[in-house]
């Protein structure tokens, strides 16, 4: 190798042609082969493929012979490092070499390589060194190295370390050692006999626990590369304790707030104390003290965690706020305390709270506007908005809220009052917080408006109308009158009187004063009275009193008390006797029988029977008119003397009755001559036209009389049918008036003639009746007849 280069360092120098060396080396080589080395120097760490040396060029062999003699690399060992190009003769290593991982365990890294060629043989030996770079950092076994050293060590005292490793070698590899800034420790670094370094600490000043228990010094080890690379390790000190310390908490009071609807095992506040000491004289555990008994129902302290926690239902409005003291103990007694204040926000969990102060139950009707009623306070235990209220009233009342002082509020009228309207009021006043979930409470207040006499009575009618029967017995109720008063107590009790009229006799009747019944205090009688009217007052028991007044109107029924009265023939009177003629035909007017009825209605209203007769067959009478008429012709065979029994009956219940006697006479001569006289022979008519004149007068009166009589009898049929829609009919005064009497409607004339005469004239013309007894007057409506016997 030192002919290589000195055979290629003097062809350089002497400027001898390369094909000249070329073969000198290879004749050198032939005759020296396994004598000579190629030594080479390559860096760790180069790429892949690196270039290494040109084989060809210092061998000098021309790179065709590479080829021919099939030349390669060969190295030692089962795994090729090298590479040679026989087309340029270049060495190239073909991974990246890593000195510590080829020659973990030498300063020097030598790899040994073969060049062997074919046709002739040859074998070259070669080296290349693999240099060291400064790859890798001093590291040291552990990356913590932990020491207990007791806090009672004196100053000086030496603590062995562990060493660190460098992978490379010489000038790289490591050289010194240096432990950080620290005021307990220093680092001494010594060699042994066998020249490894060894490391120990010195104890400068004494140790605390208390003070600070763990120290972590940060050792540091260089090589000497450039630039130099290192390597650290922390290493702790632990220092062991003594029991010299008392807990401390890292704070000395703790303030902390919870609301009050704070679930149960809510996390209150943890409170921490430390003990510098360690094992059991550094275990601290916790306790109250000095702490009420209300707060230790309601919060519960973990002995070791220190976590204090809810345990009860929280009150704002009992407690704002829980003051606490907490003992931290270790295992060796030794204590500390603490202060938790607690305070308590307030929720909106209270509802505001009615309290009434005076309350007027009763009020009269008449108070003016704005009387005040009730005072009441409202009071709401939370605080702020929550405790914060509005007052109001539910529903449409006549009532309204006043706000005074010191949440007190007055409840008065704002408008007047009608008890008969409204006689009590149940008012409910609601209050309402202000909080974000508004609570709210309700109180009733029932308020009775008393009575004002501002209301007078009230018939229930304008006219009363009642009725009774005559004949009645005194004292007879027949009915009432009413009267309310929307008022109340004795301002509605209703007392009654009549009302006295002057210059009027005494009423009939008499009203109660308690109650309004009507009483008749005397028989009354259809006949003279059948109504009166009075008035009654209706007076309540105010003061001053308020009266109303009603008419009350009473009518008489009638009774049938009254038989029918004869008046004609008179029934004092010895039997009428009337005369009748031989030739009188059937339904011949004999006489008419007149009564009347004192009563009115039905019980006025009169038939007439035939009850005994001579001859029965001979006469008839009527039923309503109380005419008697022949019933047949009166003939030869009947006697001249006939006496009738005619039965006048009213309608009343029971019906009441009279009697008339007739006594008729059967004549012959005088009414047959003068009316065969008249039939045979007219009569000279000196006097025509007076009779003439003086029939027509009389139709006409006739014809008057009979209006008179209808117009009479609808007048009286239209007020019987009044009275009827009132239930009691209205009936004539006197039999004289009635529409049931029997006397005639019709007029019946009759011609009389002299006695003897057989001439035609007149003597008279005028109605036929009856003949009445002397000194007895005729009914109203008859005349007395020309003819009577």
């Amino acid at each position: 190798g030192w002919l290589f280069w000195r055979v290629m360092a003097c062809g350089r120098l002497s400027g001898v042609s390369k094909r000249q060396v070329i073969l000198f080396i290879l004749c050198a080589c032939v005759c020296q082969s396994g004598a000579e080395t190629l030594r080479y120097s390559l860096p760790e760490e180069m790429e892949r493929d690196s270039f290494v040396a040109n084989i060809a060029k210092d061998l000098g062999v021309p790179l065709s012979q590479l080829a021919a003699r099939r030349a390669r690399v060969v190295s030692e060992g089962n795994e090729q490092l090298f590479r040679l190009n026989q087309n340029t003769g270049v060495l190239t290593a073909k991974e990246s070499l890593d000195r510590e991982e080829i020659c973990p365990q030498s300063d020097t890294c030598m790899l040994v390589f073969k060049i062997f060629f074919e046709n002739p043989l040859q074998l070259i030996r070669g080296e290349v060194e693999v240099r060291d770079v400064n790859d890798n950092s001093p590291v040291f076994p552990e990356k913590e190295m932990v020491l207990k050293i007791l806090e009672t060590s004196s100053p000086g005292s030496r603590f062995p370390l562990e060493s660190a490793q460098d992978k490379d070698v010489g000038i790289n590899g490591l050289q010194n050692y240096s432990l950080g800034p620290n005021p307990h420790f220093s680092l001494a670094i010594g060699t042994a006999k066998d020249g490894v370094k060894y490391l120990e600490l010195i104890l400068q000043r004494q140790l605390d626990r208390e003070e600070k228990g763990e120290l972590n010094l940060l050792l540091t080890a260089t090589d000497g590369g450039s630039p130099p690379r290192s390597g650290t390790a922390q290493v702790r000190i632990v220092v062991v304790d003594a029991n010299d310390n008392i807990p401390v908490f890292d704070r000395e009071t703790y303030e902390v707030r919870v609301a009050e609807n704070s679930p149960l095992e809510q996390l209150v506040v943890r409170v921490a104390a430390a003990d510098p000491d360690e094992g059991s004289n550094g275990e601290v555990r916790y306790a109250f003290t000095q702490t009420s008994e209300r707060s230790r129902q309601l919060f519960r302290l973990n002995p070791t965690t220190g976590e204090i926690r809810v345990a009860g239902k929280l009150d704002f409005e009992e407690a704002k706020s829980h003051k606490m003291v907490v003992k931290a103990t270790d295992g060796g007694e030794l204590s500390g305390h603490c202060k938790v204040n607690v305070e308590v926000l307030d929720v909106n969990d209270n509802a505001p709270e009615i309290a009434l102060t005076s309350l007027t139950a009763t009020i009269p009707e008449d108070a003016p506007p704005r009387t005040v009623v009730a005072l009441f306070s409202v009071r709401d235990r939370d605080s702020g908005d929550n405790g914060r209220t509005d007052c109001s009233i539910d529903g449409d009342l006549p009532f309204s809220l006043t706000p005074t002082f010191d949440n007190y509020y007055e409840l008065r009228t704002n408008a007047a009052l009608d008890r008969e309207r409204t006689a009590e009021y149940n008012i409910t006043i609601t209050a309402t917080d202000w909080g974000m979930k508004r609570l709210s409470s309700q109180e009733s207040i029932f308020v009775q408006v008393s009575d004002v006499n501002d209301n007078a009575p009230e018939f229930t009618q304008e006219v009363y109308t009642m009725s009774v029967t005559e004949n009645n017995s005194p004292m007879l109720r027949i009915g009432s009158m009413k009267a309310t008063d929307a008022d109340a107590g004795k301002n509605a009790r209703v007392n009654y009187a009549l009302v006295r009229q002057e210059g009027k006799e005494q009423p009939e009747v008499s009203v109660s004063a308690e109650n309004g019944d009507v009483y008749i205090l005397r028989p009354l009688d259809y006949e003279k009275v059948r109504t009166f009217e009075v008035t009654v007052r209706a007076a309540d028991g105010g003061s001053p009193p308020l009266s109303a007044q009603a008419v009350l109107r009473v009518v008489v029924r009638d009774e049938n008390d009254n038989a029918p009265v004869l008046l004609h023939p008179a029934p004092d009177s010895s039997a009428a006797g009337e005369l009748v003629p031989r030739w009188a035909p059937s339904g011949y007017l004999v006489a008419k029988v007149v009564a009347v009825d004192a009563d009115a209605g039905q019980n006025a209203w009169l038939s007439y029977e035939l009850a005994k007769a001579t001859e029965p067959a001979l006469f008839r009478v009527g039923l309503h008119s109380g005419e008697v008429r022949t019933a047949r012709a009166v003939t030869e065979r009947d006697a001249a003397r006939q006496r009738l029994i005619v039965l006048v009956r009213d309608r009343g219940q029971p019906p009441r009755s009279a009697t008339a006697t007739l006594v008729v006479a059967l004549v012959d001569g005088f009414s047959e001559a003068h009316l065969r006289v008249s039939e045979e022979a007219p009569a000279p008519e000196p006097d025509g036209p007076l009779t003439l004149y003086l029939i027509a007068s009389l139709v006409c009166v006739s014809a008057l009389f009979l209006a008179t009589a209808v117009a009479a009898v609808v007048v009286k049929v239209r007020r019987a049918r009044r009275s009827e829609t009132e239930t009691l009919p209205t009936f004539p005064t006197t039999a004289t008036e009635s529409n049931a009497s029997s006397l005639p409607r019709s007029y019946v004339y009759d011609v009389c003639f002299a006695a003897g005469t057989v001439n035609s004239e007149f003597r008279f013309l005028r109605p036929l009746f009856p003949c009445f007894p002397a000194g007895l007057p005729p009914g109203p409506g008859q005349q007395r007849s020309s003819v009577c016997s």
